[in-house]
């Protein structure tokens, strides 16, 4: 592979500027690796992205979670075909009680399997999405066993 084939740096810093100036309010935090938005704000800033001239992140490649002390943070890896850049896209569940965020189906269909993964394992609901059942696990299994307070 040729250096320039490799998927481009975005400036994070310039992205997050675009995305609060068109939607203020949205973004929690940004560094040089990510963009951390309110989950209120999660699909309205992911619609964004995936719209936005110059974005065009058409496709998502995946979708994971990670359990924290005091939240659970849901991560979104979204790539651009066209333009051949990658952006990491954060959001956080403060409630571990009744976690949930915004799905993304509507607006990239990988979503779908990814998010019923992570309500299956973590329980963590996508609010919107089509078809939100356990994917990996039978309907009455008790808990989610990658929650770190699983027993």
């Amino acid at each position: 592979m040729k250096a320039d084939q490799k998927t481009k740096q975005l400036n994070i810093e310039e992205v997050a500027g675009k995305i609060i100036a068109s939607l203020p309010g949205s973004i929690l935090s940004s560094d040089k690796a990510s963009i951390t938005v309110d989950p209120k704000f999660l699909h309205e800033v992911a619609k964004y992205l995936k719209n936005y001239e110059g974005f065009d992140f058409d496709f998502l490649s995946d979708v994971t979670s990670v359990d924290y002390e005091d939240y659970f943070e849901v991560v979104y890896h979204l790539v651009s075909l066209s333009h051949n850049h990658a952006l990491t896209l954060k959001t956080r569940c403060d409630d571990k009680a009744k976690p949930e965020v915004p799905s993304v189906v509507d607006l990239w269909r990988s979503a779908d399997f990814q998010e019923r993964e992570i309500y299956d394992l973590m329980g963590i609901t996508f609010t919107g999405h089509p078809n939100m059942k356990r994917l990996l696990l039978w309907e009455g299994f008790e808990g989610h066993p990658l929650r770190k307070d699983y027993l």
